[in-house]
């Protein structure tokens, strides 16, 4: 089927902005480091209990050394560093600040796969991207009663360039690994290696009393649940049939519009107000991703 993997990109933004609200919940009061702990735990039972029922192995014993290696890879960069410099940023120059650089991710992940990739794009294509990052771009600067700061610190910066480079590595490394290999059981060789790495970076802290009683919160585990259903179980693992089956550019243009759809949402359960900004930005996004598939 044509556009297949453009399809399923958009997919995996509207499974991301689910997850982004019941994670959005959750964070506060968890805090990002056993948020990402817990969900990942979560994420590895729930996809080994399908690989189970489909291929019989509960983990990825079948992954050969490439899978492996670059899907490990991603893992490292795009799960864990990645959100690390994220959340990180977060807190220096505020969310939606980070957002605005993150949303230049399917640029720079345009050119990672033509310079790693030997991936082209013609011009309709570019012109596709462009019109999808500057869609988000407005309605990210749309949004009433907030202002962005363009006199940051220069560290907050840093960290959100960093999340937007290592999550643009992390779709060129997946492109690598996952191949014809099983989508869920790629997803779980990276979610195993964030695993991994939190928990290395939990002992580091000594922070694993906090963290164990915050998992037995009812009310956290619900958003938590629901959220990794959402994201790291079919969103991230629908993301990778994505980026195999679409030019990674494309690919993370279409999952980048997460800020577009999150605006129903805000309306229709926090009852936000809309800007023109973010209508205009809307429609242009819009436009853009059906550039893909004309």
């Amino acid at each position: 089927m044509q556009y297949t993997g453009e399809i399923v990109a958009l997919v995996v933004s509207v499974l991301w902005t689910a997850s982004a609200v019941f994670f959005e919940t959750a964070s506060k009061r968890m805090g990002s480091v056993a948020l990402n702990f817990i969900r990942l735990i979560i994420t590895i039972i729930l996809i080994g209990c399908l690989t189970t029922v489909t291929k019989g192995l509960f983990l990825p014993f079948d992954a050969g050394e490439q899978q492996l290696l670059w899907l490990s890879l991603s893992g490292f960069v795009g799960l864990f560093l990645g959100d690390l410099c994220l959340f990180k940023s977060y807190a220096m120059i505020g969310a939606r600040t980070s957002q605005l650089v993150l949303s230049m991710s399917p640029v720079m992940t345009a050119i990672f796969g033509m310079a790693a990739l030997g991936e082209h794009l013609d011009g309709k294509e570019w012109c596709g991207i462009m019109i999808v990052t500057a869609g988000v771009l407005m309605a990210m600067l749309g949004k009433q009663g907030e202002k962005i700061r363009l006199n940051v610190p220069v560290k907050g910066f840093v960290l959100a360039l960093c999340a937007m480079l290592a999550q643009a590595a992390g779709y060129i490394f997946t492109k690598k690994g996952i191949g014809d290999y099983d989508v869920f059981s790629g997803s779980q060789i990276r979610a195993i290696v964030a695993l991994a790495c939190f928990a290395l970076l939990i002992t580091f802290r000594r922070t694993w009393k906090s963290t164990l009683r915050k998992a037995n919160d009812k009310s956290n585990m619900r958003n938590t649940f629901l959220g990794s259903v959402c994201g790291p179980f079919l969103g991230i693992s629908l993301s990778l049939y994505a980026i195999g089956h679409a030019s990674t550019g494309i690919a993370a243009s279409l999952m980048a519009l997460v800020p577009i759809f999150i605006i129903v949402p805000s309306v229709l359960i926090k009852k936000e107000k809309v800007s023109a900004l973010q209508v205009v930005g809307t429609v242009t996004s819009f436009l853009g991703g059906v550039l893909f598939f004309i």
